[in-house]
C-alpha cells in the first residue's frame, strides 16, 4: 500500500478511454480522423490511449528525443543500404515499444514504394502499431490534421468543462446539494466518491462512475480509517494519496474540507484504477471547493436561521395559526437550517455541565479524542475569561450538523436533525458534558419538546449522567431519578432510618401499607395482621419523629414518593409490595 502526502496539485494525466473522457486526443481518434489514403498494416490495440504529438524524424535511434505517447513518422531512411537487415529493424522497433512510442508511420517515396515485409514483422513481433502514409499525404499535413484535432478537442473540452462546471453549480443549490454534487462528479470523472464529516462519519456517497463504467462500491471504513486520519489531523490544502487492493481503488486520492482558519470540517475521498486527467482533475478541484463551501457554511454561517428568527420574531403565532404556505415556508428555513429536508425529523438537544465535583473539563487529550486533530477548540473551553463564545457556538454546530445552537447559563440548547447516537453521546461526554436527548419531532412540536428536555435537566444535573427523553417514565418517580429520590429518601425518613434495624423496617412497612391504603385504618390492619388501634398508635409515632402533619396531602405525598426509594439506600430490605387499591395513588384520610 502506497501512502503519501503532498500540497494540492493536479495528479499526472496518463490514463487511457475514450472519446467522452475529458481531455486529451487518442490514437484511436486520430487514425479516424486522417484521410482514408492511410492504411494500417498492424493495430497493436492502443487505440484508446492518450496520443501526446506527431514528431518526424529519420535518425537511426530518434528515441532519446521523444516523448511516450507519440506517432513517430518515418520515410524509411533508417533502413536504407545495411540498415535494412533483419536484426537492425527488430531493434530500431524494439526501441521505439520501450520509449512508449504510440505507433509509427511509414511514408512511402522517396525511399519505398512499399513498407518492408522486415518493418512490418517487427511491428507485429512487437506489437507496435504500423501506418503506411501514401505519397499523396505529405507528413505535414499528417501533423496539421493532429493540431486541428488537438484544437478542436480542447475546444470541446473547454464546452465539457464549462457545462461539468454548471451541473456542479445546480447541485449546490440543490435540496440535497452534497449527495447532488457527488452524484455530479462521478457522472463526469470516473471515480467513486465519499464524503466524511469532521468526525470521520460518511455523509455521502457517490458510485455511479462516467458513462458506460461499471459501479464500484469504494473502500469500507476500516480501510478508509488511516487516509481518514491523516486527512483530519493534518493542516493545510493538500492531497493524500493511499491505494487499496479492490476494484476501483488501485489510485486513491483524499482532499480535506477546510475552515476559513484551517480547521478540518471534512473530507472528499475518490477512488479509481487510472489517474485523472487535467481536465478531470479540474472537475474534481471545483468539486472540492464547492464542497468546502457547503461545509462552511453549514457550520459557520447562512441566511436561512436569520430568516427564521426574524419571521418568528415578527409573527411570534405562525407557527401555530399560519397559514399552509407559511408554515411551508417556515419549515423550509428550519429544514436549511439543520441540513435536513422539510419533512426530517428534529430533535431539541440540551448540554449540560456537570456540577459534580471532579467532572473532566475537556482536557486537550480528551478533546482529540472526540475531535479530530486540526480541528477548533474542544466545545466547553470557549466562554472562560477570555475567551470568546462564538468558538464553541461553532463547535457545537459542527458537532450536531445544524445552525440552531443557543449558549444558555447551564450550558446549550440546540435542534438538530441527527439521532445522536451513543457514538455522538459518547464524543460529548468524553469533553465532560452531559445531555438530554429529546424525542424525534417537527416544527409545530418543538416547543413541547424543548418543555420536556427541560423538565430533565435538574436531574441530569444532578445524577451527572446523561439521558434520552423516549427512555424516561413519565411519572414523578421517573422524573426524578434514582439518585434524587435516594437523597429526598434519606432527608426526609432520616429519624427513622436511624432507628435499630427491625423497629426501622416495621414502622416503614406500616407507613407504606397506610399510605397505599389512602389512609384507611382498616385496610391497613387488614394489610398487616395488627390492630387498627395499633396501626393509630405507630402512625402518631412516626409523625412525631418526622415531625410532619399527616393530615396534609403534601405531606402524604412526599413520604409516598420517598417510600419508593428506600431500596436504594445502603443496608435496606427490599420493600413489600403495596396494597393494590389505590396503589401509586396521593393518599387521603377516610
Amino acid at each position: 500500500m502506497h501512502r503519501s502526502s503532498r500540497p494540492r496539485a493536479p495528479v499526472a494525466a496518463v490514463a487511457a478511454d475514450d472519446a467522452e473522457r475529458l481531455g486529451f486526443v487518442t490514437l484511436a481518434q486520430f487514425l479516424r480522423q486522417l484521410p482514408p489514403d492511410l492504411s494500417v498494416l498492424h493495430d497493436g490495440g492502443n487505440g484508446a490511449e492518450r496520443l501526446r504529438w506527431v514528431e518526424p524524424s529519420e535518425l537511426e535511434d530518434p528515441t532519446p528525443y521523444l516523448l511516450d505517447g507519440e506517432f513517430l513518422l518515418t520515410a524509411g531512411l533508417p533502413f536504407l543500404g545495411g540498415g535494412g537487415a533483419e536484426e537492425f529493424v527488430d531493434a530500431y522497433v524494439r526501441r521505439l515499444v520501450r520509449a512508449r512510442v504510440s505507433a509509427l508511420g511509414f511514408g512511402l517515396e522517396p525511399y519505398f514504394d512499399a513498407v518492408p515485409n522486415s518493418v512490418v514483422q517487427a511491428c507485429r513481433r512487437h506489437n507496435l502499431t504500423l501506418v503506411a502514409v501514401p505519397k499523396t499525404v505529405p507528413f505535414a499535413a499528417v501533423g496539421l490534421e493532429f493540431s486541428q484535432l488537438l484544437e478542436s478537442d480542447n475546444a470541446a473540452t473547454f464546452r465539457q468543462l464549462a457545462d461539468t462546471n454548471r451541473q456542479l453549480m445546480r447541485a449546490v443549490l440543490s435540496a440535497r446539494p452534497e449527495h447532488e454534487l457527488l452524484a455530479a462528479l462521478v457522472q463526469r470523472v470516473p471515480v467513486w466518491a465519499v464524503l466524511v464529516g469532521a468526525d470521520g462519519r460518511v455523509r455521502a456517497r457517490g458510485t455511479a462512475g462516467a458513462a458506460g463504467a461499471p459501479a464500484t462500491p469504494g473502500a469500507d471504513a476500516a480501510a478508509l480509517a488511516p487516509l481518514l486520519a491523516r486527512l483530519l489531523s493534518g493542516s493545510g490544502p493538500r492531497v493524500e494519496l493511499d491505494s487499496f487492493g479492490t476494484a476501483g481503488s488501485a489510485l486513491v486520492f483524499g482532499y480535506p474540507l477546510r475552515s476559513t482558519r484551517d480547521a478540518n470540517l471534512g473530507a472528499l475521498v475518490l477512488g479509481t484504477d487510472a489517474p485523472l486527467t487535467p481536465a478531470q482533475n479540474s472537475v474534481v478541484s471545483t468539486a472540492v471547493g464547492l464542497l468546502e463551501l457547503l461545509v462552511r457554511q453549514r457550520t459557520s454561517g447562512s441566511l436561512a436561521p436569520s430568516q427564521l428568527a426574524t419571521a418568528l420574531l415578527l409573527h411570534p403565532d405562525s407557527v401555530a395559526s399560519g397559514g399552509t404556505r407559511q408554515l411551508n415556508g417556515l419549515k423550509d428555513l428550519l429544514a436549511q437550517s439543520v441540513s435536513s429536508t422539510r419533512s426530517g425529523q428534529l430533535r431539541v438537544v440540551l448540554g449540560i455541565r456537570p456540577q459534580a465535583a471532579g467532572a473532566p473539563d475537556a482536557p486537550a487529550a480528551a478533546a482529540a479524542t472526540a475531535v479530530p486533530a486540526g480541528a477548533a477548540a474542544a466545545p466547553g473551553r470557549a466562554g472562560r475569561s477570555g475567551e470568546s463564545p462564538v468558538r464553541e457556538l461553532l463547535e457545537w454546530r459542527r458537532m450536531f450538523d445544524t445552525k440552531l445552537v443557543e449558549i444558555t447559563d447551564f450550558g446549550f440548547a440546540t435542534i438538530t436533525r441527527l439521532k445522536v447516537d451513543d457514538a455522538l453521546l459518547a464524543a460529548a461526554e468524553r469533553l465532560g458534558w452531559r445531555l438530554v436527548v429529546g424525542s424525534a419531532t417537527e416544527l409545530s412540536g418543538l416547543a413541547e419538546a424543548y418543555q420536556r428536555a427541560w423538565s430533565l435537566r435538574g436531574r441530569v444535573g444532578t445524577t451527572g449522567r446523561s439521558v434520552r427523553v423516549d427512555d424516561v417514565t413519565w411519572s414523578v418517580a421517573g422524573l426524578l431519578g434514582k439518585e434524587a429520590g435516594a437523597m429526598l429518601t434519606a432527608r426526609l425518613l432520616a429519624p427513622v432510618l436511624a432507628l435499630a434495624p427491625e423497629r426501622r423496617d416495621a414502622l416503614l412497612g406500616i407507613l407504606r401499607a397506610w399510605l397505599g391504603a389512602n389512609g384507611s385504618w382498616d385496610a391497613t390492619a387488614k394489610a398487616t395482621g395488627l390492630h387498627r388501634n395499633s396501626i393509630r398508635r405507630q402512625i402518631g409515632t412516626l409523625a412525631e419523629l418526622l415531625d410532619l402533619d399527616f393530615n396534609h396531602a403534601q405531606a402524604r405525598a412526599e413520604l409516598w414518593i420517598a417510600l419508593q426509594y428506600t431500596d436504594e439506600l445502603p443496608g435496606m430490605r427490599a420493600a413489600p409490595e403495596a396494597p393494590e387499591s389505590g396503589a401509586g395513588q396521593p393518599p387521603q384520610e377516610r
